[in-house]
């Protein structure tokens, strides 16, 4: 159970205070209780320290693969910082989650980690971590969500023309790669001297590898990058996910081998190519069904759309046509007319519930009442088959990529200029002053 949790132990290095408990800490604390300022809010130098030792909780079997404790607290500094930002963007842009949607994704942390809510609880406190912090923290994290897909909405779209020039060029490529990444950044505006530094520097952690560092140790100690700690590691994504300024480097690359240093908008990147897999042909169940619907409202109750649904499936069972019985009391618009039938479709298509019940079927066989969000529902499968999808989803999967590249590089765009319009005062020893042209490196 303690492993289970070890994503969640990381999550905390949100951890904050209320915004009254700070105004007071502002007042009455001596400054060096006080981590960074941002904007009118405060990073208390307690949070630094919990974030910091829960990085080094899960370091605690490999502590030699964490940088010096001032480079260390930088890193974790700035991702507090970041995240901050985010929240309070978030918040003043009007962005709420509710008690509900924190609960739910509570309950899908638990269920992810194949644990009730009161285990999760139990291993957190068994730890020393607060298991209200933690749904704080969850909140916050919400709210990023919710900004990052106001942020992409607004500013990304994608056009068949780009899909078909994108398949066009070969650039629709089958598989997946499962890259890690150092960045050593570049602020906006730096000096010709300010990038060569950089660049040399990239080039000396090139060379440090190649002498037998390993690229994990040598991304904690060295990256700025916002994945850091943990080792640099981007995970898998398909070829044309990798970012257009690398992805011909990447992806000619063997497993293990790491590219030179490679100029991209936040700075020098050292990629490595961790692992590669091939996708094969796409072939996918498909289920032929229809279906009759009735609808809860303020005047119907659950029970009363039970009885409705319970009665319809006697009449067919007793004799009566299914297409009939749906054209006649069917509530879903969609497939009433057509005497319910619901065509060909993926078993997830309409839903868990929907899918579970097609799937535990037979031909011919219609299903017991049962329940979703949109009401009391029968279904009868009338066929299967395989269908080969390979083309529909080489589409499919072009235009996400073509959406998460723009995506990245929006959402990236945005977190510099916040960065660099923002008030961050950080009080560590040594460090330099508010810099409004320093900028940050989004979360790959």
């Amino acid at each position: 159970m303690q492993r289970l949790f070890a994503s969640l132990i990381l999550a905390l290095v949100c951890i904050s205070a209320s915004p009254v408990l700070r105004a007071q800490i502002l007042t009455a604390e001596p400054l060096d209780r006080i981590a960074a300022v941002v904007e009118d809010d405060v990073i208390l130098r307690s949070e630094l320290d919990a974030a910091i030792n829960n990085v080094l909780a899960q370091y605690a079997n490999n502590p030699q693969k964490l940088p010096p404790r001032d480079v260390l607290e930088t890193q974790v500094l700035e991702r507090l910082v970041m995240l901050r930002l985010q929240v309070q963007r978030g918040s003043t842009t009007g962005i709420r989650v509710s008690d509900a949607e924190t609960e739910q994704a509570m309950q899908r942390v638990a269920d992810s980690n194949k644990a009730t809510l009161a285990q999760m609880r139990a291993s957190l406190e068994a730890q020393g971590l607060s298991f209200d912090e933690f749904r704080k923290t969850l909140r916050e994290q919400l709210i990023v969500q919710k900004l990052q897909q106001r942020i992409v909405q607004s500013r990304v779209n994608v056009t068949d023309a780009e899909v078909d020039t994108l398949l066009a060029s070969g650039g629709g490529h089958k598989g997946e790669l499962h890259i890690a990444n150092i960045l050593i950044s570049v602020p906006d505006g730096a000096s010709p001297e300010a990038v060569q530094i950089a660049r040399d520097k990239a080039e000396k952690v090139r060379k440090e590898i190649d002498g037998g560092m390993d690229f994990a140790a040598a991304a904690i100690r060295y990256s700025d990058g916002q994945n850091a700690l943990e080792g640099g590691d981007l995970g898998w994504r398909r070829h044309d996910e990798v970012p257009e300024a690398f992805v011909d480097l990447v992806q000619n690359l063997s497993p293990g081998e790491i590219t030179r240093p490679v100029r991209g908008p936040s700075g020098f990147h050292i990629l490595k190519l961790v692992d590669k897999r091939e996708q094969g042909k796409q072939v996918v169940a498909e289920y032929h069904a229809r279906h009759i619907m009735f609808k809860m409202s303020e005047v119907v109750t659950s029970e009363d759309a039970q009885k409705k649904v319970r009665a319809a499936r006697k009449r067919i069972t007793d004799g009566e046509d299914f297409a009939k019985v749906a054209k006649e009391v069917s509530q879903d618009g969609n497939s009433a007319n057509q005497g319910g039938d619901m065509g060909w479709f993926q078993a997830e298509q309409y839903g868990p519930m929907v899918g579970k019940v097609i799937v535990s079927l037979k031909d011919d066989q219609i299903s017991e009442p049962f329940q979703t969000d949109l009401g009391w529902h029968i279904l009868q499968r009338l066929g299967e088959r395989n269908t080969d999808r390979t083309n529909d989803m080489a589409r499919e999967q072009a235009r996400d990529t073509l959406r998460n590249r723009k995506a990245e590089d929006e959402y990236e765009t945005f977190l510099r200029q916040l960065r660099a319009e923002s008030f961050v005062d950080v009080r560590l020893p040594g460090a330099a002053k508010p810099d409004k042209t320093e900028a940050a490196e989004t979360v790959k």
